[in-house]
């Protein structure tokens, strides 16, 4: 089997309704905005679940045991690269702001939505977006921070 190259496979919508997570529709998908293509390189980072363990081991036990407890993801944060004239994300993503986040891997971002692909689905609200630091050689940035609200579907897929 051959290795999935990720580069220039990886696709971000910003969704404002879905009426079901596990299986969101291309036009709900479509009514969105691929937020993706204006994203810096680091454009999302804290999506990585983290699974806290939960002891099971009793007062006798001479061994610590665990099972699953609570998940929780890091710090969800988008970056973006300010546009000029119309930008749609700094826009559209302002505080307080309720959506979805839609992620696709293994597909050419610019890939039309359809039925069966694999998805992953974050119910979110924005939080206080902030312009980072210039550097040199660098466009404008900005950074929006997002709190997950509800459990996400991380194995959804196109109805």
């Amino acid at each position: 089997m051959a290795d999935v190259i990720g580069d220039g496979r990886e696709a971000w919508w910003w969704v404002p309704s879905i009426a079901n997570i596990a299986a969101p529709t291309a036009a709900e998908i479509n009514a969105g905005v691929r937020i993706s293509q204006w994203m810096t390189k680091d454009g999302a980072s804290g999506f990585m679940p983290s699974t806290a363990d939960a002891p099971t081991s009793g007062k006798e036990s001479v061994f610590d045991t665990a099972t699953n407890g609570r998940i929780t993801f890091g710090d969800t944060i988008l970056r973006f690269k300010r546009q000029d004239a119309v930008d749609t994300v700094y826009n559209t993503l302002t505080q307080d702001t309720p959506g979805n986040l839609v992620r696709r891997n293994s597909l050419l971002a610019a890939t039309t939505v359809a039925s069966t692909q694999k998805l992953e689905v974050y119910p979110v609200i924005c939080s206080l977006r902030g312009r980072l630091d210039q550097d040199d050689n660098q466009p404008e940035r900005f950074q929006v921070p997002v709190k997950i609200t509800a459990p996400p579907n991380l194995n959804a897929a196109v109805a």
